[in-house]
């Protein structure tokens, strides 16, 4: 039997819905793109939409964006629209109930993560924080709860030792389109099933503040390499050398060293910067000085004289 062709309504923001409504455009009839308003960006301040805006306009879908999504204009103009189904990928707002019980088939949701792990705004960014070496998508339909809902299906991804919440996010993305186009077909063939989760295996990842990418050289070297490589893109990790603000966007851990936490014990030409932790070093290889751009550390050492014995942290000022 062929699956009937889904009328369906999509809302999502940034860049990792793009995949999904790309998709969607081939696999159903997307009826509207429903994004969040344009916004200021970047040092000049200038009004840029969101991704799914532009993606969506370029494709010739109609484009809305609400400052709200519960006034009564919008759910009308919604209802109007009768989806089957409302695809969620990102979006970035709760969505009111007006408009889960819209679509009879069902508001479905794309998860970037293991649910019932890592519920809440940042499961990619979490999951390398601590450590994890999979993850994966969750396709589900979406509940008043947060990230509560059934449960369609779910694919795993695994997380490379390099991975960054940048790649991370573009592996899931592409993996969530796949998993939605799926998800879809079962649920326009009536086959779709509907697999409660174990809410008490369930864990929360928090929104993440600036202050979060501080780094704290007591920490264990492998923790902070987690840190580092979950702050990037945002909101970076940091520390300070000289009283001045310094990124790092990229080290590694020397596990086996003994070193005085935040001490700069080693300079390697060519290399980086070797930085004693609470456990073990780091050595660090991407940075990006305050007022600067992103460049190697070797580059940063030529640039700047780092000399052994200098220690970086505590800053003079507040980020």
């Amino acid at each position: 039997m062929t699956a009937r062709r889904l009328r369906v309504v999509f809302l999502g923001t940034p860049e990792f819905a793009i995949p999904s409504l790309l998709a969607l455009l081939h696999a159903a009839e997307v009826l509207a793109a429903v994004t969040q308003p344009d916004k200021p960006k970047g040092r000049g301040r200038q009004i840029e939409s969101p991704p799914v805006a532009r993606v969506a306009s370029e494709h010739g879908v109609a484009v809305l964006q609400p400052p709200r999504l519960r006034s009564p204009e919008v759910v009308e103009q919604l209802r109007a629209l009768r989806p089957d189904v409302i695809v969620t990928v990102a979006y970035g707002k709760l969505i009111p109930k007006e408009i889960l019980d819209l679509p009879p088939l069902g508001p479905v949701n794309v998860h970037p993560s293991l649910l019932p792990r890592y519920r809440g705004a940042s499961p990619i960014a979490s999951a390398i924080l601590n450590g994890e070496t999979e993850t994966g998508v969750t396709i589900m339909y979406q509940s008043m709860e947060l990230d509560a809902g059934d449960v369609i299906l779910q694919r795993r991804v695994g997380i490379g030792p390099e991975d960054t919440t940048r790649t991370l996010e573009e592996k899931l993305a592409r993996v969530g389109a796949d998993a939605l186009v799926e998800a879809l077909t079962l649920i326009a063939e009536g086959r779709a099933p509907r697999i409660p989760q174990d809410s008490s295996q369930a864990t929360h990842a928090g929104k993440f503040e600036k202050e979060h990418g501080r780094i704290d050289w007591s920490r264990r070297a492998t923790d902070i390499v987690n840190l580092i490589r979950a702050m990037d893109p945002w909101p970076s990790a940091y520390t300070w050398h000289r009283g001045r603000l310094l990124k790092v966007w990229r080290a590694k851990a020397l596990p086996d060293a003994h070193t005085s936490p935040g001490a700069i014990i080693e300079v390697r030409r060519g290399e980086g910067i070797v930085v004693g932790a609470g456990q073990g070093a780091l050595l660090l290889l991407d940075v990006q000085p305050e007022g600067g751009r992103r460049m190697t550390a070797d580059e940063y050492v030529r640039g700047t004289r780092v000399e052994p014995g200098e220690r970086l942290g505590n800053a003079a000022k507040p980020v």
